[in-house]
């Protein structure tokens, strides 16, 4: 059992705070295990099963909880005979329409202490802020890390380890099955009720061909800048398709509220400032960019920009991407008043390669830490700018 330290220990933290407890990620990324980590520890503390309360919105048995007073009275009738603080864990707590009006008053109606878990990366926009303003802590979950993955599979860190982990990704149950065929099918499975459930049934889109052709084509480009425009000018030029950048837009949010992908803004380091067009994607697991667009992603180096990125996501950065006059650096990574720089490459194998990626780096003037990452296992640091081999940084904590 993987306990998942870097967010039980965030959430530990928590217990018994006045603050609701939010854990926000895709579908299977382990949301529903961390209830039970929760759990487990609130009865190591001494507290009573019985003043536990899990409610399951993915369940049958709760489908017909749709809205505020129907959840009131559910909570209502499976409370009344409990007597102390009662802990309240709501699991894909977006099943139920306006359910933050409930988790409000339950705050105020009883002594407890709540936590929530959420498919949707919007679950805390708009009218819900405004209902639970400064009253909450969000948590974001990801798939496995390749040092939870080492855990989970009690394997040494090596080349095929990481070449698994490249190729089929980190969701926690895929790493019990052996078959290349069970792996595959089962990162269908996930995609196809991601995409179900949280985009095609959530916005009642009515075309969706067009959704799957725009959600590949982004995982085909992953790391690459792209727009609405271009994607539009793509569509109409390679497949004859006529949408608006505008529609285009809006699928790509409703992708990224899925919390299917992620948007990382450009940033004008000469100028200050964040840049409002063009931006890049990548997908919350790489094992999906393997099934849906079927080509050998081990020497993909877009792949590994794609790791690195959530990786740095984990490790609690803000990120965009640098613009130097022409050139370009992968990741300006921000925390606490603090900043580096992050360049991924496959390898460091040419000339040519080695000043592409340097370059950038070195026109930067402040004296934040900047780093190449690649698989290349001779250091070749060099003017300042450290080199670090991927595994290093994935197991280390130097970054």
């Amino acid at each position: 059992m993987v306990k998942r330290e870097l967010y039980l220990n965030r959430i530990s933290s928590l217990i018994d705070k006045d603050i609701i407890k939010i854990i926000v990620g895709v579908r299977r990324c382990g949301k529903s295990y961390m209830f039970n980590l929760i759990i487990e520890e609130l009865l190591e503390r001494g507290i009573s099963k019985d003043n536990i309360l899990l409610i399951n919105f993915e369940s049958a048995k709760y489908r017909n909880v749709s809205n505020p007073r129907e959840l009131d009275l559910l909570v209502r009738d499976l409370t009344k005979d409990m007597d102390g603080k009662i802990y309240m864990f709501f699991d894909e707590i977006q099943n139920v329409d306006e359910w933050e009006k409930s988790i409000n008053s339950f705050r105020v109606d009883y002594d407890c202490d709540i936590y929530l878990t959420g498919s949707n990366s919007k679950l805390l926009s708009g009218e819900l802020a405004t209902h639970l303003a400064g009253r909450y802590m969000e948590i974001k979950m990801y798939p496995f890390s390749f040092k939870e993955y080492l855990d989970y599979k009690k394997t040494p860190p090596n080349k095929k380890a990481f070449t698994d982990y490249l190729i089929y990704g980190g969701f926690p149950f895929l790493l019990s099955l052996e078959s290349e065929i069970d792996k595959t099918e089962y990162l269908n499975d996930i995609f196809n009720s991601i995409f179900l459930k949280d985009i095609i049934e959530r916005y009642n889109i009515r075309d969706a061909g067009l959704l799957t052709r725009i959600v590949d084509f982004i995982l085909d480009n992953t790391g690459k800048i792209v727009s609405s425009k271009s994607i539009s000018d793509y569509l109409r030029t390679k497949e004859k398709i006529k949408v608006s950048p505008k529609t285009i837009y809006n699928y790509l949010d409703y992708l990224t509220n899925a919390c299917l992908l992620c948007k990382v803004q450009r940033e004008d380091l000469e100028g200050k400032k964040i840049l409002s067009i063009n931006e890049k994607y990548y997908c919350v697991d790489q094992g999906f960019n393997q099934v849906r667009i079927g080509r050998n992603q081990v020497n993909n180096s877009r792949i590994m920009e794609n790791i690195v990125y959530f990786e740095l996501l984990r490790r609690g950065y803000e990120i965009t991407i640098g613009c130097v006059g022409n050139y370009e650096i992968d990741f300006v990574c921000k925390k606490m008043g603090e900043r580096i720089y992050v360049q991924v490459t496959r390898e460091l194998s040419h000339e040519e390669t080695i000043e592409r990626e340097f370059r950038p780096l070195l026109l930067v003037k402040d004296n934040y830490p900047k780093y190449v990452i690649s698989t290349d296992e001779f250091d070749m640091s060099q003017d300042g700018i450290k080199h670090m081999n991927i595994l290093d940084f994935l197991l280390g904590d130097e970054i």
